[in-house]
């Protein structure tokens, strides 16, 4: 009998500098209670879109307003090869147009209003105050030069986007504060021949690890020193049995990252991890006393208010969890 973990659901995730801010869990019994005295740095999920259309030059400078530590932004190419910033496969998702990214230039997306779908209450404030689409160049400009930027590469094919997103990090010296971070595998091969590229390791590598740690099967495959992995906090599985003529099947909310989780991926030096889809100040306890470096939010505005509003140190109790200010 043969049994399989199958995860379902849509997938978000994150690259990260943040060179030094690297986090260490409080090692402990179990029923002790532990303080900690660093908080995880906020990273704005596409933008920040939970305050105003993703991946926006707007999202971009409410969030640094609202101080974020750090950006993640979601990268297609054009029609004529630049790169620019939409993450669905269809610009009819989220704005006044309909097709590919590729089947426009640069130009004529910074003519489409990227805010139309967005709504704060019952209004849609950006249809009559539209929003371009922009390109990773103007992305890289408007932000403080030193701030950790996270690139999610979408759309295949792999090498054409990698060789036009290298050609901007050069001119514009970034490559030191981006980092690249996809759900394709194929990007991780393709930036591999940038030897100043910082990659994530490969969703694939971070999701089996996770998940046979948490089938107690044990800590056989910690990353390696230096390497960064993302995956959410929380995460929808669907267990699958497999039987002789069929299978049975149970959907789970899980807990990805846990005290025994996140012991695996430090067992080498210099690990970063970050927390996908922390949008909530419980979760984001939860990430602070596992000693998360970073977590991916939606709503920089929010998340800063829940980090301002913990006072350090921060108690923890056991099992990684908050036990109050």
């Amino acid at each position: 009998m043969l049994s399989s973990v199958r995860l379902t659901g849509g997938s978000f995730i994150a690259g990260l500098l943040l060179a030094g801010c690297s986090l260490t869990p409080p090692v402990t019994p179990n029923n002790a209670v532990t303080q900690v005295s660093a908080l995880p740095a906020i990273i704005a999920h596409r933008g920040g879109t939970g305050d105003a259309p993703e991946n926006t030059l707007e999202a971009i400078r409410l969030s640094i307003t609202n101080h974020a530590d750090a950006m993640w932004l979601t990268v297609q190419l054009s029609k004529d090869g630049v790169p620019v910033l939409y993450r669905p496969g269809d610009l009819s998702a989220l704005t006044d147009a309909k097709g590919p990214v590729s089947a426009y230039t640069a130009a004529q997306l910074a003519r489409v209003n990227a805010g139309w779908t967005f709504r704060r209450a019952d209004a849609y404030p950006y249809r009559d105050h539209a929003l371009g689409i922009p390109t990773l160049r103007e992305a890289l400009r408007i932000m403080p030069a030193g701030m950790p930027v996270i690139l999610d590469m979408k759309a295949l094919p792999a090498e054409p986007q990698t060789l036009a997103v290298a050609r901007v990090l050069d001119e514009e010296n970034a490559w030191r504060r981006v980092s690249i971070y996809s759900t394709e595998a194929d990007y991780q091969r393709s930036f591999a021949a940038y030897p100043q590229a910082r990659l994530f390791e490969s969703r694939d590598a971070t999701r089996g690890r996770l998940v046979r740690v948490l089938l107690n099967q044990g800590c056989v495959d910690a990353p390696a020193e230096h390497a960064m992995s993302a995956f959410e906090l929380h995460r929808a599985l669907t267990v699958v049995e497999k039987f002789t003529l069929g299978e049975g099947r149970s959907d789970v909310q899980a807990m990805l990252w846990t005290p025994a989780t996140v012991a695996c991926f430090r067992q080498k030096p210099d690990v970063r991890i970050v927390a996908i889809a922390v949008n909530d100040a419980d979760d984001y306890r939860t990430t602070a006393c596992l000693g998360i470096d970073a977590v991916l939010a939606d709503s920089p505005s929010n998340m800063t208010a829940v980090r301002n509003g913990i006072a350090l140190p921060l108690q923890c109790g056991r099992a990684g969890t908050s036990g109050g200010q």
